[in-house]
């Protein structure tokens, strides 16, 4: 790896782990308590009662009356106990009971298993700085440079570098090939062929910074400052298909629906916006969050359903319904949400917090019960993204730091690697 390079990987077996000092107390069990007190009090009362056989034995003549039982054990017959506790009414089938084996509870481990130092990571609500491509490919945006670590070689590479004073916002690998979209401060987005490390288009038509990106097939759909959302296809070298204008201040999260029928964005002035592709147009809208909505996550087990998150003066993860248009649940997490993502493989979801926790936290969706917590950023963990296998996440934070979690389980389908085939796309 260069040296010069931002983005260096941290040796694990060097980082001093703190954990509770393990506990050495013994613990009597309350039956062996009970048993020794009993046996302490009896051998007492032995020789009390030898004793005053004695006193009697030797002022008024009498015989002293010895315990004959006093070193003699009993053997219990099992047998007739049993006979005793059917008698008394206790009455046992004969056929047996099926007894069903305890489900064992998932254990995640809350240490990383991978950090990488992302020096001038920013630390930005607005900006979508990170994202992992279907490929094992994770582009990252540094200042004014984008750079790719290969999840296949842990080798890093320079994309691009920006022409100062521009700065990158936004990055979004497409699904279906590797093609990457680069927002920047201009209000311009370039789509790279990572490939071939070539721009194979450029696009204005923004009067703000592009801080959210999202692809759909071969439509790219791009959020601003500007409180406008375009919708463009790469097929296509210049106009926008679809304009969305809704928000009142800067769009700062988006995300299609896994039908690719809806688009959800976020934005500053606290509402999320539901967008219909096959109508052009706002859907609906909802107005509960108190603070800007950045995190947005659909379901891809349930239609129709999606979860949004508010920052520090709401707190709050909120799902709806886009087909009922009513919210259907509220969970105030305590602190500002970051970032949601459901799991592919399994019925739960993933949130990250900035002020004031800091925390990853893995969500059961069935109770919306906290699977895991997971700590070690020391600043607002801004950045999420989940591996091609679904089982893996990264987050980045304002800490310069990207840290890699196995937070879900592993997919039952043959393809564990989530990666599909590269798509050819003819642009002439």
């Amino acid at each position: 790896m260069n040296d010069q390079t931002p983005i260096k990987e941290i040796d694990l077996n060097k980082q001093s782990w703190t954990s509770p000092k393990d506990k050495s107390d013994r613990f009597i069990p309350r039956n062996v308590q009970s048993n020794l007190y009993q046996l302490f009090m009896s051998e007492e009362n032995s020789q009390g009662n030898t004793y005053n056989n004695l006193l009697q034995s030797s002022i008024l003549g009498k015989s002293p009356a010895i315990n004959q039982k006093l070193f003699n054990y009993k053997t219990e017959n099992k047998q007739n106990e049993m006979n005793k506790i059917i008698n008394n009414g206790l009455n046992f089938s004969t056929t047996p009971t099926k007894v069903e084996p305890e489900k064992p509870l998932r254990k995640i481990n809350k240490r990383p298993y991978k950090i990488l130092e992302a020096e001038n990571l920013q630390d930005d609500f607005y900006l979508n700085l990170l994202d992992w491509s279907p490929f094992n490919a994770l582009a990252v945006g540094l200042e004014n440079s984008v750079l790719i670590w290969s999840g296949h070689t842990s080798k890093v590479s320079r994309l691009c570098t920006l022409e100062d004073p521009d700065m990158v916002c936004s990055v979004a690998w497409s699904q279906r090939n590797q093609h990457l979209s680069v927002g920047n401060t201009m209000g311009d987005v370039d789509v790279w062929d990572v490939v071939k490390q070539k721009v194979i288009r450029k696009w204005s038509g923004h009067q703000g910074r592009i801080g959210s990106l999202a692809w759909n097939n071969y439509l790219l759909a791009t959020g601003s400052r500007d409180r406008n959302i375009l919708v463009r296809d790469v097929r296509c070298p210049n106009e926008s298909i679809q304009k969305y204008v809704g928000h009142k201040q800067e769009i700062c999260g988006l995300k299609w629906s896994f039908d690719e029928q809806q688009l959800a964005s976020g934005g500053n002035d606290n509402k999320l916006f539901i967008w219909s592709l096959k109508n052009q147009g706002e859907l609906t809208h909802f107005s509960q969050h108190q603070a800007a909505v950045k995190a947005i996550g659909w379901s891809p087990h349930q239609h129709n359903i999606v979860a949004s998150g508010g920052g520090t003066a709401d707190r709050c993860i909120r799902f709806f319904n886009t087909q009922t248009i009513e919210q259907v649940e509220c969970i105030d997490t305590g602190s500002q949400v970051c970032n949601l993502m459901f799991s592919k493989n399994s019925n739960e979801l993933v949130s990250t917090h900035g002020y004031s926790l800091n925390q990853i936290i893995v969500w059961n969706y069935a109770n919306m019960s906290k699977v895991a917590t997971l700590t070690g950023h020391t600043q607002r963990v801004l950045y999420l993204s989940g591996s091609p296998c679904g089982q893996n996440i990264v987050t980045g934070a304002g800490d310069e730091s990207l840290r890699f979690w196995s937070v879900f389980p592993s997919s039952t389908s043959k393809n564990n690697h989530g990666i599909t085939r590269a798509e050819t796309i003819d642009l002439r």
